[in-house]
């Protein structure tokens, strides 16, 4: 992959997210948008389970003292559960408009502020954060540099925590080459979706490493879903993980590492 076609896909994102929020933002939209929509509690219930133990990982490491960093904030999906552990919180993505939106939800919130940036180039001081989080954004950037940045600008002992899809199960793998080809996705950010080696490259560079791992079987999940309820096939799919001890057949994985 060259820079020129990352940075050529970057672009595409980029008119893709800013689309899809200006949408949002039209006054009509306005009117509908609900903050209790947000967060792991607007995930479908079979698909939920890491988001709820990203957004537990979260709340348990912030406090009201803490300087905190999200990376690919979007509209905020998962912003206000830190918000509202009432630390400092800076939101910040390649999207204006979607910052626009998520400043417009968390209006209420004096913590809170936004910075268009790139999370390849971060424009803050070493060793400015306590915590760094990101939902869903690790393939936006190349891997490598989006790690040094990371780390850069983590304070000693700061923590970063973040929840992305995994790259191993050809099942999932296929899925998301067929939104590639629906131009749902580039080709840049269908490479970068993190993997073993890219956990492993965090786990060089920082001093800790915890990563949990979830939906071995999510794929079943319409099925399970029509056999079952929802509730039930989610915990038929929990209950699959914890028996196969799952790793690199995942769908999702909540990572923490400690600088």
């Amino acid at each position: 992959m060259t820079k020129r076609t990352a940075e050529t896909d970057k672009a595409k994102e980029h008119a893709r997210y800013e689309r899809n929020a200006k949408t949002l933002l039209t006054r009509t939209n306005l009117k509908n948008i609900n903050r209790k929509n947000l967060g792991a509690r607007a995930i479908p219930i079979w698909l939920r389970e890491p988001y709820t133990f990203y957004e537990r990982i979260l709340e348990n490491n912030t406090t009201a003292i803490s300087n905190v960093l999200e990376l690919g904030s979007g509209t905020g999906m998962h912003t206000g559960c830190v918000l509202e552990q009432r630390c400092s919180v800076i939101a910040t993505d390649i999207s204006k408009s979607s910052l626009e939106l998520l400043e417009y939800q968390f209006r209420d919130f004096a913590n809170l502020k936004t910075l268009v940036c790139d999370m390849e180039n971060l424009p803050f001081s070493e060793s400015s954060f306590d915590l760094i989080f990101c939902s869903g954004s690790l393939s936006y950037g190349e891997p490598k540099i989006v790690m040094k940045e990371i780390k850069r600008v983590l304070k000693k002992n700061g923590i970063f925590i973040c929840v992305d899809s995994f790259n191993h199960n050809w099942i999932y793998r296929f899925n998301r080459w067929i939104h590639f080809l629906r131009a749902r996705r580039t080709i840049s950010t269908l490479k970068r979706i993190p993997s073993q080696t890219t956990l492993d490259m965090y786990r060089d560079e920082f001093s800790e490493i915890e990563v949990n791992y979830f939906g071995s079987i999510a794929w079943l999940s319409p099925l399970l879903r029509l056999i079952a309820g929802g509730n039930r096939a989610s915990k038929i799919i929990s209950q699959v993980d914890n028996l196969i001890n799952v790793k690199r057949s995942a769908f999702k994985f909540v990572m923490v590492a400690r600088k």
